[in-house]
């Protein structure tokens, strides 16, 4: 092998390996919100017994030089050779990072003067001799980048100075002060660099943390009455509320009842059966109202301080104006016709899908791209994301990429009740949250497993999921059986686990009657017709409290920081949240029927002392832990859980 070509010097003796966060190698972006820290690390090493220093680079979107923060060894907690630092993103954006390593001449030549003097070495001019010339050298590029010659020059005098006491010159060498001054203007010379940089894609502050409320507006009297809602939904401590579909929908085909085939002439239609002769994406249905109204109702959610979230679904109805304009958009069978929607056994006729690989795929692209532009531009800033899965997954990197480099604050929610691969590439790929498994999770293990997954195997660093306790489309057995205490459960759990969670209007009234025995669908879903809703239901003051707490605690504002804690009783589940300077400790019943007790054990890896006053934020009363056990007992008709938060001592 012929030896590297170099025009300078040869190739750095430093290794930087292994270095962290990185996704799938560094493919895809972590993702980060404005104000966190992004900690790195690497393991940086080298051959022979020299020092190292180290340095995390990175920049945000409108930095032109680098910043830099030193690197530390992290020692038992991250392995011998491990290195670590951290940063602050404080802007919206891509962000890059990267790590810089070198040998420390200064801090390897004081090592070795030091073992020599331990040693008893007499002799140490020569020694003292090396040490000056580093000292020169570091004074002449100080000279140029700052005022710190004069005190290198002197000390290298010092260290040549024959006449001077042997104990005077290796002090000044060794002094502590003289080791900054150095690495002030180390050269850095051979230094190593990780190539590539690191990503990290940084959103605001909604893609982590919020509470979401669904509702069909035409339920609440159109564009203009969920405007009058707003305020009580800000009240209830709601951050987005989410409509779907709003468009003109199709006559075609159109749904009844309880997904009926054939629409008695009262019946409103799926919203998600897109587009009629008033218009398709971009146009608004008139039974809620004008765009104008649809401004409105904007207007007053800003004033309220709550977002308005839209659903994006990528479909039509026969009477979608597409279909006539680009009917080589849609999927054509031999004979002719159009194939509409099916996801066996439910079949969706009054729904078409488009065609990703027709022809003109560019053309529809941006034909797509201008509709989420539309709703942009009139001031829409979140967008839930309707089976993303069935899109090509190159096309939303494209229209995520595009959208946000121009808007870096719109959010996207994937709803993507799909394999645990393509949601996972969907998150990777730019979507900023993602429905999850969630509403199938109720027993402690399967809570345990999964939380565990999406908290600590790395699917942190780039998924954020959104815990919806139902949906339209989900209503899960244990709901359909548990009664008001399994709702009182489901909302604590998902309000507590994930920062981000939602609830779809009926909840909040223990709507439960599926459509029948062993089916996910409600009866009379409102997916098909008009309920008259109103914001009244009997679970809605416990809403509010739980949102409320979750403002005010930090600890709830994370998904990485949750610990599952042992239970000895399975129809028990516990788990420890912390942030800053405060732990919270939750314990949910999770039968809705009896109550249960068990034992709660408290591990000292959590920090906390050995005894411990706690107050319940749902209640006010305080107890007295420990670490160790401690005894619960929760009835799910008074109270399933508490939400504990550990008093500061005293």
């Amino acid at each position: 092998m012929p030896v590297p070509k170099s025009t300078h010097q040869p190739p750095s003796r430093v290794s930087i390996e292994d270095p962290r966060p990185q996704v799938d190698c560094g493919r895809y972006a972590v993702k980060a919100c404005v104000g966190d820290r992004v900690a790195v690390s690497a393991l940086i090493f080298r051959d022979g017994p020299q020092a190292l220093r180290a340095v995390a680079r990175y920049r945000g979107p409108a930095d032109a030089p680098w910043r830099e923060t030193p690197m530390r060894r992290l020692g038992p907690e991250g392995g011998e050779d491990r290195w670590g630092a951290h940063f602050v993103v404080d802007a919206e954006g891509p962000w890059r990072w990267s790590i810089e390593a070198w040998t420390d001449d200064w801090a390897s030549w004081c090592d070795e003067l030091e073992r020599k003097v331990a040693a008893g070495v007499a002799d140490l001019d020569s020694e003292l001799a090396e040490g000056a010339v580093l000292l020169r050298a570091t004074a002449a590029r100080s000279a140029v980048r700052g005022d710190d010659a004069g005190s290198l020059t002197a000390t290298a005098a010092l260290l040549e100075d024959s006449s001077a006491t042997l104990g005077e010159r290796t002090a000044a060498a060794l002094d502590a002060t003289l080791a900054k001054l150095y690495a002030r203007h180390a050269a850095r010379s051979g230094a190593a660099h990780m190539d590539p940089a690191g990503t990290v894609d940084v959103e605001r502050e909604r893609a982590r943390f919020g509470s979401w409320y669904e509702l069909f507006p035409r339920s609440f009297g159109g564009f203009a009455g969920v405007a009058e809602q707003l305020p009580k939904l800000a009240a209830l401590g709601f951050d987005v509320v989410y409509l779907p579909p709003i468009h003109p929908i199709g006559l075609t085909r159109r749904k009844g009842r309880n997904n009926a085939l054939v629409a008695e002439p009262a019946d409103p239609g799926s919203p998600w059966a897109i587009g009629s002769a008033d218009g398709g994406h971009k146009a608004v249905s008139r039974e809620l109202g004008t765009i104008e109204e649809f401004d409105h109702m904007l207007a007053v959610a800003v004033e309220n301080g709550v977002e308005i979230c839209l659903d994006f679904a990528i479909q039509c109805s026969a009477d979608h104006p597409w279909l006539r304009e680009h009917p080589e958009w849609f999927n054509h069978r031999p004979d002719g016709t159009l194939k509409y929607a099916e996801n066996p056994p439910k079949r969706y006729e009054d729904i078409y899908n488009v065609n990703f690989d027709c022809e003109d795929w560019r053309g529809l692209w941006a034909a797509l791209l201008d509709v989420v532009d539309f709703w942009v531009e009139r001031g829409v800033r979140i967008f839930r994301v309707d089976n993303p899965h069935t899109k090509p997954f190159a096309f939303w990197r494209w229209l995520i990429e595009d959208v946000r480099g121009r808007r870096s604050d719109v959010i996207f929610l994937a709803e993507a009740f799909t394999r645990a691969a393509p949601l996972r590439e969907l998150a990777k790929l730019g979507f900023s949250q993602s429905y999850t498994y969630f509403t199938w999770k109720n027993s402690r293990r399967e809570l345990e497993e999964y939380v565990t997954e999406l908290a600590h195997s790395g699917m942190e660093l780039y998924c954020r999921p959104n815990f919806f306790v139902n949906t339209p489309d989900i209503l899960h057995a244990y709901l359909q059986e548990g009664g008001p205490p399994a709702f009182r459960a489901r909302l604590i759990l998902a309000a507590t686990l994930s920062p981000s969670y939602g609830i779809y209007s009926g909840f909040e009234s223990y709507e439960n009657v599926p459509v029948q025995a062993g089916s996910e669908e409600y009866l009379d879903s409102e997916k098909y017709e008009l309920k008259h809703r109103a914001l009244d239901g009997p679970l809605l003051p416990l809403i509010g409290a739980v949102n409320e707490i979750r403002r005010e605690h930090p600890a709830l504002q994370r998904l990485d920081n949750v610990t599952f804690l042992p239970v000895e009783n399975d129809a028990l589940i516990a788990y420890a949240k912390t942030a800053e300077e405060e732990t919270l400790i939750v314990v949910v019943n999770l039968d809705p029927h009896v109550p249960q007790e068990g034992i709660v054990i408290v591990p000292s890896r959590l920090g906390l002392p050995p005894v411990m006053e706690v107050r319940d934020l749902l209640g006010g009363e305080r107890f007295s832990w420990r670490l160790g056990r401690n005894f619960v007992r929760l009835d799910p008709a008074v109270r399933p859980a508490h939400l504990l938060i550990v008093e500061p001592a005293p």
